[in-house]
């Protein structure tokens, strides 16, 4: 859903590719209208079971669909065209109401017994409510136009002699992906480009992997990288307090390097309970630190046992088409946490999870994070969140809580918060530093059912007494809130630490057709310690 016009209209804008799907050409409708998509199926592994309460096709084809605690998913890439979604339900039992969002895509859907369908006239992450049944995922990628070869100079098939990994759950290959790592990083350094470690489809059961300078890592649809679940198979990187429990990064950078990418359609998958076994590792899923030049595509995130996703320290990152699914009985399993760092783009992304799904922090050299990194905390500046969709218990999106380094110019935009306890948030809980330039625009909140630390509002800046240190320059822009929440939304500095500087620019609350003109009209009366705030309503 890229490039979607503000709030409340749709621009159904068709992405042209390059190159054709694994998959028949797109034929013409029957009634003369746009091309059906070609599109390209993922396998599921066994390891996914299946749902029980869907069943789905897109143009006519079969998209298996797994059951996950909590919701369900279904995963497939779409190119230039339509797709045409149908939703059965398995009892097949008549479908009596249902809801598709985000909402400001206005899909219509049409009912017909059991079965739902409706159109999209590109790829986008949705979300599908039937009746009384769980929430059914649908996340579907633009199409995959940059598969690289399988074998070939410069690429390292890790199934392939002289590496032989075995994919399998009981199977342990962690040798042969971490030489085939470095053999490829070698030829990418000594021929100035990266190297290609290429993953086939299965399951690789894997201890830590770490990425040199000049490497690509891919993951061919249905391969999945997994935690084995075994705690002498892991380094630990170190000690959450909160937690109390040893950390491990399952997949990470060596200091200093640059120029690394992971991409394709397979998984990266936690295996979150198992971590959470008595005396085993929490595992972060992925932690570029001290790296420049790293791009994630198109890759799916799943069951992290603590904070998934931690660039850390590192500049010039994109992370685009990633798709990150936590559980929702499982806490401190942030999506994607922005760490000490500059030049950070997070492009076109859903994040499920219990905790905050996408957020910004900074920290101190003693901070438990980084006990055993060596070097000095950095400030974190330049980071945008574009094209989201955000579905947790906390916050929908969100700056802090540890600002102990300033943030400047964070933005997120484009955003959908599907449910949260806080759509939008800057928590300023620990430490002093200024967090300045911050912009939340384009954001449309749909429902607010959860509550945290006592918040349950579309709207929380706060600094808390932990860590006084001043808020200045906020800008909210184009808001649609069609669920304000319970208590009333927040802005509330400290003294000597004040919130400066907000501007509130067309924010539209539920039942509302034109903007807000007052604090009133917002529900925004938890006020202290705050700089004169100026309402902008517009209707452009």
């Amino acid at each position: 859903m890229r490039l979607l016009a503000p709030i409340a209209t749709f621009a159904a804008l068709l992405l042209v590719l390059s190159t054709a799907l694994t998959a028949s050409p797109g034929v013409a409708s029957a009634t003369g209208g746009a091309a059906e998509a070609p599109l390209q199926i993922y396998p599921v592994p066994s390891i996914y079971p299946a749902s029980a309460d869907y069943r789905l096709t897109a143009n006519g084809r079969t998209v298996p669909v797994t059951r996950y605690p909590g919701y369900d998913i279904a995963q497939f890439a779409m190119g230039s065209g339509t797709a045409t979604i149908s939703v059965t339900k398995i009892n097949n039992t008549n479908i009596g109401s249902y809801r598709i969002s985000p909402a400001k895509l206005n899909i219509a859907g049409s009912v017909s017994g059991s079965t739902l369908t409706f159109t999209v006239p590109n790829d986008e992450y949705l979300i599908v409510k039937v009746d009384g049944r769980r929430q059914l995922v649908l996340a579907i990628d633009p199409a995959e136009t940059n598969r690289p070869p399988s074998t070939g100079t410069g690429v390292s098939n890790v199934a392939r002699p002289p590496y032989n990994a075995k994919p399998g759950t009981d199977a342990y290959s962690t040798a042969a992906f971490q030489t085939a790592l470095n053999d490829a990083a070698a030829w990418g350094s000594a021929n100035g480009k990266q190297g290609t470690v290429y993953v086939p489809a299965g399951v690789y059961t894997l201890g830590n992997l770490y990425l040199r300078s000049n490497v690509a890592l891919y993951l061919e649809p249905g391969a999945v990288l997994r935690y084995t679940g075994e705690r002498a198979h892991y380094d630990v990187h170190w000690r959450k307090v909160s937690q109390q429990r040893d950390i491990t990064w399952f997949i990470s950078t060596r200091y200093s390097s640059r120029n690394i990418s992971i991409y394709g359609r397979g998984t990266i998958d936690g295996n979150g309970r198992a971590a959470l076994q008595p005396g085993n590792l929490g595992v972060n899923l992925l932690t570029p630190i001290y790296t420049t030049g790293f791009t994630v595509d198109g890759i799916t995130f799943r069951e992290s046992s603590s904070w998934a996703i931690m660039p850390t320290r590192s500049s010039d990152m994109t992370f685009r088409n990633m798709k990150i699914f936590n559980r929702f009985d499982m806490g401190e399993n942030d999506g994607i946490d922005v760490m000490e760092s500059t030049d950070v783009t997070v492009k076109h992304a859903i994040g499920i999870g219990l905790d905050d799904p996408f957020s910004s922090k900074t920290w101190t050299s003693n901070t438990d994070l980084f006990r055993k990194v060596p070097g000095d905390s950095r400030p974190l500046r330049d980071v945008v969140f574009d094209d989201l969709v955000s579905w947790t218990f906390c916050y929908g999106v969100k700056v802090g809580q540890g600002v102990f380094q300033p943030q400047e110019n964070v933005t997120f935009r484009h955003v959908v918060v599907y449910d949260a306890a806080v759509g939008i948030g800057i928590h300023h809980k620990y430490g002093t530093a200024n967090a300045t330039g911050i912009r939340f625009e384009d954001i449309d909140i749909e429902r607010l059912s959860f509550s945290n630390d006592g918040n349950r509002t579309w709207l929380a800046l706060w600094i808390d007494s932990g860590g006084v240190g001043p808020v200045k320059d906020v800008t909210l822009a184009r808001v649609r809130v069609r669920d304000a929440g319970t208590t009333p939304a927040r802005i509330n500095g400290q003294p000597g630490a004040p919130i400066t500087g907000v501007r509130l620019d067309t924010i539209v609350m539920p039942g509302a057709t034109a903007p807000a003109t007052t604090l009133q009209q917002m529900n925004l009366s938890n006020l202290s310690h705050h700089g004169p705030i100026t309402i902008t309503p517009t209707t452009g």
